[in-house]
């Protein structure tokens, strides 16, 4: 067998960095093949707005003239700032099930960071927290909701033997209509809180969407601060991120919780179009784009994405006012099934709130870290 060989990966072979996923994945009928057009973009140095205050560099393994490996590893100035943690990360990795091959990845990432004057590494973040995160763990006979990972088990062994152990555990609760209109807690909560705050709730209006943009900054930023891990976004990040949302939007899920005209609380719920993008094979045009729209209404699960109070009115219930128009909401456009995540394993107070929905944990994925 020849021997493995790293190679760093320059942005104009970032097709071919996300083509090696493919191989990975034949015959696997729980992935989602991602969106070509997207993840070029997340990867674009220049174009991405992640980047204004990060460095990645990506890296592919050879045996002999086939690639068995690839990695990016990522320095992100925000998180040093924010965290005061002298750590790195890696992110995008993906690999053969090749003991030597991962570990000579797992190397050239270590030996990045380390020259970048960082002391560890921790992911796989792909780039950030705010993007796809953590490692699948458990839950591999499903495939993944919008915007979450999938891997093959194995994963899990080619990182473990490399040293690196548990840094924080993600979870992902599977919520049935069904069983959560059963709570008589949740809508006793979510009523009590209605007449005790006065908080009313309004979809985003889409007429208005810059100025509603506004107002996802507010409460983002500021609601997810405390969270292991968080990292603010810019603007820029928001606005990015927004743009790509935008045409995928279901405006009646996308909501916002207000008090004497303040807002004070945010969710934003997609459909999970991964049931679509499964057999788009990575392409959106020239006809899958038109599926977007013509299909979107067979769409059978939700994913809520982020939910936040912030902090002066958390622990009031509102988040069970929210939880309460959700189900009402996703009912009438006749999505009974949804994913809640990811969640802290560590974070109660939304534990507690997928708990009262009769929630289960259905997924989990792992944060891995070494010292290096």
């Amino acid at each position: 067998m020849s021997e493995v060989k790293i190679k760093v990966v320059p942005q104009s072979q970032r097709k071919a960095f996300l083509k090696f996923a493919w191989e990975i994945y034949k015959g696997d009928s729980y992935w989602v093949p991602p969106l070509f057009i997207e993840k070029m973009k997340i990867l674009n140095k220049e174009k991405n707005p992640f980047f204004k205050n990060a460095d990645m560099e990506m890296f592919f393994a050879y045996r002999g003239d086939n690639i068995v490996g690839r990695i990016a590893a990522i320095k992100n100035d925000t998180h040093i700032k924010v965290h005061g943690e002298n750590i790195g990360f890696f992110g995008f990795f993906e690999c053969k099930n090749d003991r030597e091959a991962a570990h000579k990845l797992f190397d050239a990432a270590k030996d990045w960071l380390k020259n970048k004057g960082l002391s560890a590494m921790r992911g796989p973040a792909n780039p950030s927290s705010n993007d796809e995160y953590g490692l699948l763990i458990k839950g591999f006979d499903d495939s993944p909701r919008l915007m979450m990972t999938y891997n093959p088990e194995y994963y899990i062994g080619l990182i473990e033997d490399y040293g690196f152990t548990k840094a924080k555990d993600l979870y992902a609760y599977r919520i049935y209509n069904e069983e959560m209109s059963k709570s008589d807690k949740l809508f006793r909560v979510a009523e009590i809180a209605r007449k005790r705050t006065g908080i009313k709730i309004n979809q985003i209006d889409m007429k208005n969407f810059k100025a509603e943009l506004e107002k996802v900054k507010y409460v983002y930023n500021k609601a997810w601060a405390p969270n292991w891990g968080f990292i603010p976004m810019t603007d820029d990040e928001i606005d990015n991120l927004a743009k790509d949302l935008k045409p995928l939007v279901e405006e009646s899920l996308v909501l916002f919780g207000e008090i004497n005209g303040e807002t004070v609380g945010f969710a934003l719920v997609m459909l999970d179009f991964n049931e679509l993008f499964k057999d788009f094979n990575g392409r959106l045009f020239p006809f899958n784009f038109i599926k977007l729209l013509t299909k979107r209404k067979k769409i059978s699960w939700a994913r809520t994405i982020t939910l936040g109070i912030i902090p002066e009115h958390q622990k009031k219930g509102l988040d069970a006012v929210f939880y309460s128009e959700i189900i009402h909401r996703a009912a009438k456009i006749g999505i009974f099934k949804g994913e809640a995540s990811w969640i802290l394993e560590d974070n109660e107070m939304m534990k507690r709130g997928a708990e009262v929905m009769n929630g289960e944990i259905y997924k989990i994925y792992r944060i891995y870290q070494k010292d290096i």
